[in-house]
């Protein structure tokens, strides 16, 4: 695959470590290093970074990256200087104001910006929206997560740039997700020996769910006696969440892990046997998931899961098949499908393997690398199709 010379534009990259700036290290260490060149945030610890990548990195001098003159000239120099054919806004909004700069002054023949999650709330307020607006017609290509986002931008966009909206979501890392990682080592660090467990592996924030699982664990824990809510990852909502544990009698059965390294990951995914975060919108819409990763980094280690119907979290799931979506305020619901699949091991298994399939096939960091080729390039072929107007793939 011929991928163009390509400036990359960015404020979402390490060392800083986040959603984002994992999915955009994930797509230039896989394009051609010969094709890519960055410019990004300045940052504590860049240097370090930076010397270890086969590619030519350009830190902002004045840390955050904004659309205004002065990075417009820089990074319009640096695209001219490295001959780029075609420019990657990895984050779309506001940094997509700058492709008619980048065309203009940079030599730039085309712009791909990428949305995310945090895009949904600019179509939703009056003044970002109209920004949003801009940059939809700016570029050539705007990138969404899937159907759910390309429908919650639309309003927001011109008949012409929704026309040139196309699909372009992260990968997961199979080799490291894997049903091989050693589940076991965490059972043994917290004392759940052979015991049923359902893992969270989310940032504590009321919008993820876990409130939801601790209320549903006394129903739980009545038909699957014995098990036990296992929620790994680091926030605000820990000490609230601990004292719900507790006044619903629970706090036995509910381990907190904390923050833990992301080397770490696929072992406490594979400590459990279900996967649940029942997420739920917050803020009248403008707290939402826009997909989900975990869910499908829970399916790639071989776990069924239980997902909440926030934004694009169903598209991470095929429900019946790898798991069940389930009302985000739903402590019946989700206790429900939590326990049919603690009391049916077999089921289980069989959807953790369909899940684990599916990411095999759907869901590759070379499908993803692949699509971008393709939208740098400005071609499309068979099966990076975009988004029609009824939301389907």
């Amino acid at each position: 695959m011929r991928v163009p010379r390509t400036l990359v534009l960015t404020n979402d990259f390490p060392p800083r470590q986040g959603g984002i700036e994992s999915f955009v290290e994930a797509v230039v260490t896989r394009l051609p290093a010969d094709s890519v060149v960055v410019y990004a945030r300045g940052q504590a610890g860049a240097a370090d970074y930076d010397r270890h990548l086969p590619l030519r990195v350009v830190r902002h001098p004045r840390g955050i990256v904004l659309p205004e003159p002065t990075v417009a000239r820089a990074a319009a120099q640096l695209a001219r200087e490295e001959r780029c054919e075609a420019a990657w806004v990895a984050a779309a909004a506001p940094l997509g104001l700058l492709a008619p700069a980048l065309r203009r002054r940079g030599g730039v023949q085309r712009v791909v910006a990428t949305t995310h999650g945090h895009e949904v709330w600019w179509a939703r307020l009056p003044g970002s929206r109209a920004v949003l607006h801009r940059i939809g017609d700016f570029v050539d290509t705007l990138t969404v997560l899937g159907p759910w986002t390309r429908a919650a931008l639309a309003p927001a966009l011109s008949e012409g740039a929704r026309d040139r909206v196309r699909r372009l979501a992260p990968g997961v890392d199979t080799a490291f997700f894997s049903p091989s990682a050693g589940g076991a080592r965490v059972r043994e660090r917290h004392g759940l020996g052979d015991r049923p467990v359902v893992v969270c592996v989310s940032r504590l924030v009321p919008r993820k769910g876990q409130d939801t699982l601790i209320e549903a664990w006394p129903a739980v824990r009545r038909a699957v006696p014995g098990a036990v809510l296992l929620l790994v990852g680091g926030g605000p909502d820990a000490d609230r969440l601990r004292a719900l544990a507790a006044e619903r009698g629970v706090a036995e059965d509910v381990v907190l892990t904390g923050s833990v390294p992301y080397a770490e990951l696929p072992d406490h995914y594979r400590a459990g046997d279900v996967f649940a975060m029942p997420c739920r919108s917050r803020r009248g819409g403008l707290e939402v998931e826009g997909l989900g990763m975990v869910y499908l980094e829970a399916a790639a280690c071989g776990l069924p899961v239980v997902a909440g119907d926030s934004g694009g979290a169903p598209e991470a799931v095929l429900h019946g098949r790898t798991g069940w979506v389930v009302p985000g305020r739903s402590v019946g619901e989700t206790a429900a499908r939590v326990v049919a699949l603690l009391e049916d091991p077999a089921a289980a298994r069989a959807m953790g393997a369909a899940g684990r399939a599916w990411v095999e096939e759907r869901w590759t960091w070379d499908r993803t690398v692949a699509q971008l080729g393709t939208l740098l390039a400005g071609r499309e072929s068979d099966g990076h199709q975009g988004i029609a107007a009824n939301g389907e793939l």
